[in-house]
């Protein structure tokens, strides 16, 4: 078996099409994560039961059953019901649904984690509720749990490559799509390893010089 230089040469252009395809499944679902699952932690410590327990349901469906199966019922029975979206849309939404009920533990835990006195500082200054949240505790709770969340987008990479599933091409599913045409498997599937090795390796350094610095 012989590398060929020649096949990597050939994929490139479709390589670069599923990387940016990659990212922009990876930074959107980020978003979508990151929103729902503040919204999931803070709907879960709700008072009214009729609040948070639905809540408590959909999050613990969603994190017991699979990603892929997920995908699967978004692209194929949404539709059944009017719901239709793109390969990509649906992609980034399954993404961003599924992480978003790890996410919201990761904020629960950087909630609880904020000292009671601060709370009994809140209430000595009479402040609001929602001044409470916004302006004490999310932004200490938030501050907390920063490498955690980026933990999770280093997940999402790696997961998006289910993506091609419902039909996405991103980097995996352009290098399926030229080794079916080409029947050069090695070099595709190299550089795609590559590929997420280069990508996801520096933000692992990163996120531990990030939480090095949070830590002082």
């Amino acid at each position: 078996m012989t590398f060929d230089w020649s096949a990597v040469g050939d994929f490139l252009p479709a390589f670069f099409r599923g990387v940016l395809v990659t990212l922009q499944a990876l930074a959107l679902g980020s978003l979508i994560a990151f929103a729902l699952g503040l919204v999931w932690a803070l709907a879960q410590r709700s008072a009214r039961k009729a609040v948070r327990w639905p809540v408590t349901v959909i999050t613990e469906f969603v994190r017991n059953t699979p990603l892929l199966v997920q995908l699967f019922f978004l692209y194929y029975v949404m539709p059944e019901w009017g719901v239709t979206l793109s390969a990509l849309a649906t992609g980034v939404i399954g993404l961003g649904l599924h992480y978003s009920t790890y996410t919201a533990e990761v904020y629960r835990a950087g909630i609880d984690g904020v000292p009671a006195g601060q709370w009994e500082a809140a209430t000595a200054l009479s402040l609001p509720r929602g001044r409470t949240w916004t302006a004490v505790i999310l932004p200490q709770a938030i501050r907390r749990v920063v490498p955690a969340l980026g933990n999770y987008v280093i997940s999402m990479l790696k997961d998006s490559p289910m993506l091609f599933a419902i039909g996405v091409l991103e980097m995996l599913g352009e290098a399926r799509q030229f080794s079916s045409q080409t029947f050069q498997t090695v070099e595709p599937y190299t550089v795609v390893g590559v590929a997420f090795l280069v990508i996801a390796y520096p933000a692992s350094l990163l996120l531990r010089a990030l939480e090095r610095r949070l830590a002082r």
